[in-house]
């Protein structure tokens, strides 16, 4: 999907066409001051969600009855939004447009040529997808003229989600551990296989009655190579070891010794020696990139609860099907 211009969830890149003068006009599904929503611009919308959400007709009646619902409900916030952009004469002029396109075609590598080949892939013609862009830009400006202007965001606002999301800027949870694998051959039989978790039950007892594991690993590990470095798994983040495996370990303390854990090599009897925190960004490195995501949030709900202002001062009719 080519990128166009990141907007917010009520302004939806691909806006259906507007109706011309020859299509024919089945039926009016919603007035907006006086203007007419049809159920060609139904259809419309009906589309986008369609790829929005990679649904499939045909639709059981019920959720055909709250597409029909959400459909209708998009379609007249857009149409609130774009009678507000000509109260307020909000214009784009045509070297805005030719910049957007630029830059869309620097972000993906493409050549015009490029470009308008890959919106013939997605049904749109160049001059539609322009058009498309004139649209986005006036949205964008009506936003930034009654929306973002009066959102601000906090030096507390900004350290909370530092520290409520220390994973994204590179803290995570740091794992050593050591094990001791007994092997199942592959020809065992349900009683060998039970005579081996039941020689782990013993060096378990072992070790959780205060034995080196280290020796435990070298004395008892049937896998030379797990033997000779004493069981060492070494530092790991989630996601590194076997999925039974780390199910195990992430639950244990420093120092505690795991049950033997089946998987396809054979048990493993795993002690958890250590659990820290890697590095994090230093906060001053991504205040930038906090603000802009809070800046962001706010922005979209103020921009939400702006068109509900919006509506409840408007003449909405929706009708039934």
């Amino acid at each position: 999907m080519i990128r166009i211009i990141i907007l917010l969830a009520l302004l939806t890149v691909a806006c259906p066409a507007r109706n011309s003068a020859a299509e024919v006009i089945s039926s009016i599904v919603a007035v907006v001051n006086d203007e007419l929503i049809t159920s060609h611009d139904l259809s419309g919308e009906f589309q986008l969600m369609a790829r929005e959400g990679n649904r499939k007709e045909p639709f059981k009646p019920d959720e055909m009855a709250k597409l029909r619902s959400l459909a209708i409900n998009r379609l007249v916030d857009r149409r609130l939004v774009d009678q507000k952009i000509r109260e307020l004469d909000i214009k784009v002029t045509e070297e805005e447009i030719r910049q957007s396109v630029e830059e869309v075609k620097k972000q993906n590598n493409f050549t015009q040529e490029k470009l308008v080949e890959a919106l013939a892939g997605q049904g749109l013609s160049f001059d539609r997808y322009k058009a498309q862009i004139k649209e986005q830009l006036e949205r964008l400006r009506l936003m930034s003229q009654e929306v973002k202007a009066k959102v601000q965001v906090t030096g507390k606002e900004i350290l909370d989600y530092y520290q409520a999301n220390r994973s994204k800027f590179g803290e995570q949870e740091l794992y050593r551990a050591r094990h001791i694998l007994l092997a199942i051959p592959k020809d065992a039989k349900e009683a060998d296989i039970a005579k081996i978790r039941e020689k782990g039950e013993q060096i378990l007892k072992e070790a959780r009655a205060g034995g080196d594991f280290l020796e435990l690993a070298k004395k008892y590990s049937d896998d030379p190579n797990v033997a000779k470095d004493g069981g060492d798994l070494g530092t790991f983040r989630k996601g590194d070891l076997l999925p039974e495996m780390e199910e195990v370990v992430l639950k244990l303390n420093a120092g505690e010794v795991s049950a033997p854990i089946r998987s396809k090599s054979g048990f493993h009897i795993l002690k958890l020696e250590q659990k820290s925190l890697g590095n994090i960004k230093p906060l001053d490195d991504v205040k930038g990139e906090i603000e802009e995501s809070i800046y962001r949030q706010k922005s979209e709900a103020r921009f939400s609860q702006w068109v509900s202002e919006l509506r409840k001062n408007a003449a909405v009719e929706i009708r039934n099907p």
